[in-house]
């Protein structure tokens, strides 16, 4: 008898750990597809910021804007290399 509550509890508990992992797991599942998403639109807005060239002519503009582009770029190689290994 007391064997079977013992082993019932157990289930309970375990029960209630992999739903809340799961629900954990959802919400951060959500949130790197946003964060993949903003990636996304950030590089897009800056293509077309400076679809005329005029931010990477400029010396100290182009340097700072550049360094921008290759943090975007990084996080979106980073964020597609991550989905692509799910």
């Amino acid at each position: 008898m007391i064997i079977e509550i013992i082993l019932g509890l157990l289930v309970l508990m375990e029960g209630y750990v992999i739903w809340n992992l799961t629900r954990k797991t959802e919400l951060l599942e959500t949130w790197i597809e946003d964060f993949s998403d903003r990636v996304a639109d950030v590089q897009r807005e800056l293509k077309y910021i400076d679809s005329t060239g005029h931010f990477e002519a400029d010396d100290e503009i182009g340097s700072i804007f550049e360094g921008i582009k290759d943090v975007i770029s990084d996080l979106n190689n980073f964020v597609e290399k991550e989905s692509v290994g799910e």
